[in-house]
């Protein structure tokens, strides 16, 4: 697994898509998608000097706020594929990422864009970006776009009403190292409360999804869903709160 910045001031990973990351039909998973990233995420910053362990020391880390990918052509099992990561600098509370995921002959498969904040770990209060912006070298950033438009706020459809569908509680298997439920696990939860017919008929084309609380072990979580078009919207309630809200796409394989 070879591991480089670009003369874009990317950094790019190459990977071949193992079985445990694929769905009945091959593809790779949304969520499977958000660990690659997530973790090539990580890489990259440690490598620039403001990583885990460098937030870490003070007490703080980095958070996902928001998420928005689009498949143009899912990867599948074994195939070879290059991802590449590189952060665009600070947009008002939020420090921007973008990622581009492509194959062996650089088709474009995947694209993504994300808004992250930073967290106190011991009050869980957010850090303010302006105190951060000597860890984050502006020499170290790329403008280039993934997908154009920033992350957006998503809210339920109002001509539609939300359905619950399951509580799911909190447990070992959803929690991070933040000590909070990771962040490809909502999307796990969502796909899960999506009706099979559309799970298993259909491709997923374009997932954005806002966090808007965290949740941690041993908390119950109300799942609703609405569909509008070919699309699902999916929210998760803690205690009658927002945890999180996604909007995922399907189209016809």
């Amino acid at each position: 697994m070879k591991e480089e910045f670009t003369e874009e001031k990317k950094y790019a990973q190459w990977i071949t898509v193992p079985c445990y990351q694929t769905d009945h039909s091959f593809c790779l998973k949304p969520a499977s998608f958000m660990d690659m990233m997530q973790e090539l995420a990580y890489r990259a910053a440690k490598a620039l000097g403001f990583g885990y362990e460098a937030l870490h020391v003070h007490g703080i880390a980095w958070v996902l706020s928001r998420m928005h990918f689009h498949f143009y052509d899912a990867p599948k099992w074994r195939d070879d594929v290059k991802l590449e990561t590189w952060h665009k600098g600070l947009d008002g509370l939020f420090f921007l990422r973008d990622f581009n995921l492509s194959s062996s002959d650089g088709t474009r498969l995947a694209a993504c864009t994300s808004s992250w904040l930073v967290l106190r770990t011991d009050t869980r209060h957010l850090v303010r970006s302006d105190e951060l912006l000597g860890l984050v070298s502006p020499d170290t950033q790329c403008q280039d776009d993934a997908i154009p438009e920033h992350c957006g706020k998503i809210v339920m459809p109002k001509d539609v009403e939300a359905e619950k569908v399951v509580t799911h509680r909190v447990t070992y298997s959803d929690v991070d190292i933040i000590g909070h439920t990771n962040n490809a696990s909502y999307i796990v939860w969502a796909m899960d409360a999506i009706p099979s017919s559309e799970t298993f008929g259909r491709r997923v084309a374009d997932v954005q999804i806002n966090f808007n609380k965290e949740t941690r072990p041993g908390e119950d979580v109300d799942i609703c869903i609405a569909k509008e078009g070919n699309a699902y919207f999916v929210e998760g309630l803690s205690e009658g709160r927002p945890s999180f809200i996604c909007r995922i796409e399907f189209e016809d394989v």
